[in-house]
C-alpha cells in the first residue's frame, strides 16, 4: 500500500456526507430477505458493501449494480443448499450473514481476509449449537455452519459487538416459532440496534423490545420496498473535527432524528467547544477553542480515533473510556491512536480501556502508521491539518473499505498554508 502526505491547512466549504454505510448493510440484507425486487438508493460501493453484495448473491438473490443504486431481486433466496461467503474485511457481514445463512437451512463456509479471520466470532460457536446448528471452526474464520436455525430463547451478552445481536435480529422473524435475545449484560452500541430495528421496520418486520429483551415473532415476512439510506454520520465525523480544529465546514445529507448512534458527534464536538449549529440539511461546525473532555465510549466505538485527535488539540485533558472493544477492529485502535498521534508529538497514554490525552495548540507533524485502518489513517489526515510538518500515513488504500472518496472530498475543502 501507498503512503499518502497531508499538508497543514484550515477547511472550508460544504460537503455531502456519503451513504450510511450502516444504513446499506442492513437494507440490503432486509431487500434479500424479502424475496422480492427492491431499489435501495443511494449507495457508496465500499469494500464492505461490495462483501455484503457478495454474499446475498451467494445465497441466491439477484443484484444489480448501478451508479447510485442497487437493485435487489431475491425470489430464489435461500435455494441453494452449500454456500461459500467471502466477507472480504467487513466484521459486519460475517456476524450478519451467519445466523441469516442458518435460517436458511444453508450450509455455509465463511471466509474473510486482513485481520478479519482473527476478530471473535466465539458467541456464534456457543449460541448456534444450542439451536440446531453445527458450527466448525479453529476460532475465526474459516467458519463453517451447517443445520438450519431453530426458535427460542437466545442469551447473549451485551457487551460484545452489537453485530451478533443483529445478526440474530435479522434471521429470527424467518423462523417458525417465537424467540427472544435475552440480554445478559447491559446494551453497548445501542445505537446500531435502533437502526437495525428501524430498517426492518420498513421492510414489514416487527422487533418489540421489553424489558431489557427482544422479542421476536417468528413466521414474518420482510415486505420488499424502495429504500432511501441516509447520510453517514460516522463519516461525517471527520469534516466537522476538521472544522473544530481549523475551519468553517457544513456536512450536508445527515437526519437530526437518525438512529445512527454516530450521530453524538455533534453534541461531543459542542462539548470540547466547538461552535455547532443543526442547518435544514446537515450539521455546520466552525472552528473554536477546544478544551479536554471526559468521554464514554461505549455506544460510539467507531469515533474513538477521530475524538483522540480532538482531544490531542483540546486544552487540557481528554480522558477516552470504556472503549477496550475497539482494540479487535481492523487494528488495535487504541494502540494504533496512541502510537500515531504520539510520532507526531502529542502527549497521549493507552489505558486499558482508553486513552488520556492532554492537549496541544498544534503538533510537529511527521509519519505516522495508518495500520491497514480505515478509520486511522481518515483520522490521522486530519490531525495533519493542524500540524507544523504535516504528516506522511501509511496504507492510504484501506480507505476503500469504507469511504473510498474520502481524499477526494477533502482535497475539495482544504486550504493550504503557504
Amino acid at each position: 500500500m501507498s503512503d499518502v502526505k497531508v499538508m497543514p491547512g484550515t477547511l472550508f466549504g460544504k460537503v455531502t456526507a456519503p451513504p450510511s454505510k450502516s444504513d446499506v448493510h442492513r437494507a440490503i440484507i432486509c431487500a434479500a430477505l424479502s424475496r422480492g425486487r427492491c431499489e435501495i438508493s443511494p449507495v457508496a460501493y465500499s469494500e464492505d458493501i461490495l462483501a455484503t453484495i457478495d454474499c446475498v448473491k451467494a445465497l441466491g438473490a439477484d443484484v444489480g449494480i448501478y451508479e447510485d443504486k442497487l437493485v435487489v431481486c431475491a425470489q430464489h433466496m435461500f435455494e441453494k443448499d452449500n454456500a461459500e461467503l467471502n466477507c472480504r474485511e467487513s466484521g459486519s457481514t460475517v456476524r450478519f450473514f451467519i445466523p441469516v445463512a442458518a435460517a436458511g437451512g444453508v450450509s455455509a463456509v465463511f471466509n474473510g481476509k486482513g485481520r478479519l479471520p482473527q476478530r471473535p466470532l466465539g458467541v456464534f460457536s456457543k449460541l448456534l449449537p444450542e439451536h440446531g446448528v453445527k458450527c466448525r471452526t479453529e476460532g475465526g474464520l474459516p467458519f463453517e455452519i451447517s443445520g438450519k436455525l431453530l426458535p427460542g430463547v437466545y442469551e447473549v451478552p451485551g457487551d460484545i459487538s452489537s453485530q451478533f445481536i443483529t445478526g440474530l435480529l435479522f434471521a429470527l422473524p424467518l423462523l417458525d416459532g417465537d424467540s427472544v435475545i435475552h440480554l445478559t449484560s447491559p446494551l453497548q452500541s445501542k445505537g446500531y440496534i435502533d437502526m437495525t430495528i428501524n430498517v426492518q421496520k420498513r421492510f414489514g418486520v416487527e422487533i418489540i423490545e421489553e424489558n431489557g429483551d427482544f422479542i421476536v415473532k417468528g413466521n414474518q415476512k420482510y415486505t420488499p420496498c424502495n429504500y432511501t439510506t441516509e447520510g453517514d454520520w460516522s463519516q461525517a465525523a471527520f469534516f466537522l473535527a476538521g472544522a473544530a480544529l481549523c475551519g468553517d465546514v457544513e456536512v450536508c445529507g445527515l437526519r437530526s432524528d437518525s438512529r445512527q448512534g454516530d450521530k453524538e458527534i455533534a453534541e461531543l464536538l459542542n462539548r470540547f467547544g466547538a461552535q455547532i449549529d443543526m442547518t435544514e440539511n446537515g450539521v455546520h461546525c466552525r472552528k473554536n477553542k477546544l478544551h479536554g473532555i471526559n468521554i464514554d465510549a461505549s455506544q460510539i466505538p467507531d469515533l474513538v480515533p477521530i475524538l483522540s485527535v480532538c482531544g490531542a488539540f483540546a486544552e487540557g485533558e481528554t480522558r477516552i473510556y470504556n472503549a477496550q472493544r475497539v482494540r479487535l477492529k481492523e487494528s488495535d485502535r487504541l494502540a494504533a491512536m496512541k502510537n500515531a498521534l504520539s510520532s507526531c508529538g502529542a502527549n497521549i497514554e493507552e489505558t486499558e480501556d482508553g486513552l488520556i490525552i492532554c492537549g496541544k495548540d498544534t503538533l510537529r507533524g511527521g509519519g505516522a502508521d495508518g495500520c491497514n485502518d480505515h478509520r486511522i489513517v481518515m483520522s490521522m489526515a486530519i490531525a495533519a491539518l493542524n500540524s507544523v510538518d504535516g504528516v506522511t500515513i501509511s496504507d492510504k488504500e484501506s480507505i476503500s473499505k469504507s469511504f473510498g472518496s474520502f481524499f477526494e472530498e477533502l482535497d475539495k475543502l482544504v486550504r493550504y498554508n503557504s
